[in-house]
């Protein structure tokens, strides 16, 4: 009932709000990718010539924080608008409350049917959607089903382990497995998941091009395992010396460090295709293009990716599921012709919950009163911008963790579940504006702004059933599954 009043009210509120042409919002989400892995962020190896002109021609945000350190908790706060205090799913991990068990099929935690999406909000706007490339939030006939969420087409992977094969021997349209024959090779094959989530988006594009559409784009790359075309992996073998990938994780490639940086030159030849068509058939002016990263780079040499020898997270302190900056501040990019000044920075401090309310402003539709985020519109259209008090996140993972961003003041907590109690744990205190890498903990000399964050870290956390983080928390859920399975 609470989702069929909000959405009402967003189609009442559209409809006083349309415009003669509402703009088309591509939305591109990459997979792991790092702050540093691309050329107008600073790269010096992979080459990413299509992404670096969106920048030049939009805008670029340097502080833009995704929603967690993983990838199924930051798609529901993309989604939601609500960051991980607040969301109904906050770590990856498949569902053990039997909520999918009449669904026999692979994948995580679904979002529940109650929850509001993005996709949901638009369609009230008279937005055609699609969600094309790793969903990772429910599948199909589970209630995170993404044709249950908003959306009119889905292809792609349901399941992220489904997606950890860029060579896949099928993949989902909606309900329907659709076979990719030829792919039976681990290191290579017939049909690349991402030439099949770029051929899928043109002909949505094609087929949609006469009325407004919301085209989420979450691509599989970089994510490992590292898996190109012969294509794409010729560009870097000569160029980048290699080191041979002896640990074990994943898929071991001949070529580590060149398979890496093709995937994503790769990714970004799909980004030029996308953007090229777009402005072929004549929608550059009335299209919203937004780029960004799921969270930070895989750990270090894992599958071969090598962060290190990349520097893929840049000046920053952590990687993939960490909330250190490496593993949550993600490279931003978004390209609205004639709305959006070519060739600014921003440094405005954001994040993923800022979406909900930015693009539903963008469409003339209204969020629900519940998400966390502030619109992002004014920062775009280069107006005053309303700036949020606080960032806050949770991550039950990698010895659970919490981090609130305060004005120039960092806070992290790590290693929670290694606490008896709540009046334990240790929080970290950084000024990213003179120490950006988080190398010197101020804590001790700071308590009056420790304090404060340590009061944002209490409010802004609300206990999750599926995904406890403090140590009371935790015991209950363990006392709670000894009675069960007494």
């Amino acid at each position: 009932m609470r989702k069929f009043i909000i959405i009402t009210l967003a189609i009442a509120f559209s409809t006083l709000n349309s415009f003669a042409r509402k703009p088309n919002i591509i939305f591109i989400l990459a997979d792991d990718l790092g702050y540093n892995e691309l050329g107008c962020f600073g790269q010096k190896w992979i080459k990413t010539p299509h992404i670096d002109r969106l920048a030049k021609e939009g805008i670029k945000f340097t502080q833009h924080y995704s929603g967690q350190a993983v990838c199924a908790p930051c798609r529901c706060v993309l989604m939601t608008g609500k960051h991980t205090g607040h969301a109904y799913i906050r770590d990856n991990g498949d569902p053990k409350d039997g909520s999918t068990k009449h669904f026999p099929f692979p994948g995580q935690n679904p979002i529940p049917d109650d929850e509001i999406t993005i996709a949901e909000i638009l369609k009230t706007g008279g937005y055609t959607t699609a969600a094309i490339g790793k969903w990772g939030l429910g599948h199909f006939g589970s209630s995170g089903d993404p044709n249950k969420q908003g959306f009119d087409l889905f292809f792609g992977y349901n399941c992220q382990r489904h997606a950890h094969n860029h060579f896949p021997r099928f993949l989902w349209r909606n309900n329907k497995k659709i076979p990719l024959p030829g792919n039976d090779r681990k290191l290579d094959g017939k049909i690349h998941s991402q030439d099949a989530f770029t051929e899928e988006a043109l002909s949505f594009i094609k087929k949609n091009k006469e009325n407004p559409f919301f085209l989420y784009l979450p691509f599989a790359i970089p994510h490992l395992s590292i898996q190109t075309t012969k294509k794409w992996l010729n560009e870097y073998k000569k160029m980048i010396p290699e080191e041979e990938y002896t640990h074990r994780g994943y898929l071991k490639h001949p070529f580590p460090r060149a398979g890496y940086a093709a995937m994503i030159t790769q990714m970004d030849d799909s980004v030029g295709q996308v953007h090229s068509l777009v402005k072929g058939l004549g929608l550059d002016d009335d299209t919203l293009i937004v780029f960004t990263s799921d969270n930070g780079p895989t750990f270090n040499r894992l599958g071969g990716s090598d962060s290190d020898f990349f520097k893929s997270a840049g000046v920053f302190k952590g990687l993939k599921g960490s909330l250190y900056e490496g593993g949550i501040r993600v490279p931003t990019i978004v390209r609205w012709p004639g709305k959006i000044k070519p060739g600014t920075t921003s440094d405005h401090v954001s994040a993923f919950w800022d979406w909900m309310p930015t693009l539903s402003e963008i469409a003339g539709t209204k969020a629900p009163e519940v998400t966390d985020g502030i619109s992002l519109l004014p920062s775009l259209l280069g107006k005053k911008q309303k700036s949020h008090k606080s960032l806050y996140w949770e991550f039950p993972s990698y010895g659970s963790q919490q981090a609130v961003r305060l004005g120039n003041w960092k806070g992290v907590r790590q290693k929670i579940s290694k606490a008896k109690t709540t009046a334990e744990i240790k929080t970290e205190l950084y000024n990213l504006k003179l120490d950006p890498g988080e190398t010197k903990n101020v804590a001790d000399l700071n308590p009056e702004i420790l304090e404060k964050i340590e009061s944002i870290m209490v409010k802004e956390h609300v206990p999750s059933k599926l995904f406890p983080i403090l140590p009371e928390e935790r015991l209950r859920a363990r006392k709670k599954k000894i009675n069960k399975s007494n």
